[in-house]
């Protein structure tokens, strides 16, 4: 690495800082943190007072800046939450030359056009994949977190909790290129509706449908659903993907209608504070996946 491009590398990282982005030193050429992790804390500067995560020391700071860029040509991250962003990312398929599957760009295009909405002229960068990411201001009074198909399938989003690599960043696939306006608008109240968290419903009993069928169904049913409501924030649309994918069989084998477990999954998700949208993705897709590899039940 020349050292031009690492002076390269520290304009972009200063120019990031200047619109109020917290930034903070990716591994030269990668997209992974360049910073200390907790048990080689130093407890020295910034983590004087205990250790603090990468979202944590992401800084505006030009001093701060300055000195970590002279020490090698490192990449720059974008600590969204931080910086008041909402980056919506659209992905390309993991396999481009050989699969039919659409774009992010194409999916999220599609939504805005069955929502009746223009796609937002936002500043963007073009990945090192090919992909964009679209810059949105988040809007105050409201802590968004990362999302993963949310909105649309390639389509994820990254908030609180969550980064971007910058442009002027280089990988060995490629290099982050910004295109298109420099201006970054506001979240669009549309996009701001399905990604924001729908508020906490107090839990009662949970009551099942009255219906037909198998006993053992309903009661894996009601248990998962039980599971499903105990898992922490973090945790929530993975155990809803788990517990959808063991009631899955249950329909395989004709003892219980999917609409009840759909509805059932989609009622404990809401509730547990997960969005409509992503229950809806997040059901189907684990029932399709579950009801396609379920055995017999004799060999189950």
């Amino acid at each position: 690495m020349t050292p031009e491009r690492n002076t390269e590398l520290l304009s972009a990282a200063l120019q990031a800082a200047e619109r109020g982005w917290h930034v903070f030193p990716l591994f030269p050429g990668t997209k992974r943190p360049a910073l200390h992790g907790e048990a080689a804390c130093p407890r020295t500067g910034v983590c004087a007072s205990g250790h603090r995560k990468w979202e944590q020391r992401a800084t505006t700071d030009p001093d701060r800046i300055r000195a970590a860029w002279t020490h090698a040509p490192f990449n720059i991250g974008i600590a969204t939450g931080p910086s008041g962003l909402l980056v919506v990312d659209l992905d390309l398929p993991k396999h481009k030359g050989t699969s039919d599957t659409p774009s992010g760009v194409t999916t999220f295009t599609a939504l805005c056009e069955r929502t009746d909405h223009t796609v937002p002229d936002t500043c963007r960068t073009r990945t090192a994949s090919g992909g964009q990411h679209l810059y949105f201001a988040a809007l105050s009074g409201v802590r968004l977190t990362n999302t993963a198909g949310t909105i649309a399938p390639l389509v994820d989003t990254r908030a609180w909790g969550g980064y971007v690599v910058a442009a002027g960043s280089v990988t060995p696939a490629g290099p982050y290129e910004a295109v298109g306006t420099a201006l970054t608008v506001p979240l669009p109240a549309w996009l701001q509706s399905i990604l924001e968290p729908a508020p906490a419903q107090p839990v009662g009993p949970l009551r099942l449908p009255a219906v037909s069928g198998s006993r053992a169904a309903l009661a894996a049913l009601e248990a998962e659903c039980a599971v499903l409501s105990a898992a922490s924030e973090s945790q929530r649309n993975i155990a809803l993907n788990r517990c959808a994918f063991k009631v899955g069989r249950f329909i395989a084998w004709g003892d219980v209608p999917r609409h009840v477990v759909e509805e059932a999954f989609q009622a404990a998700g809401e509730a547990h504070g997960l969005t409509a949208a992503e229950c809806r993705a997040t059901i189907r897709s684990a029932l399709d996946s579950s009801i396609r590899k379920a055995r017999p039940r004799d060999a189950a």
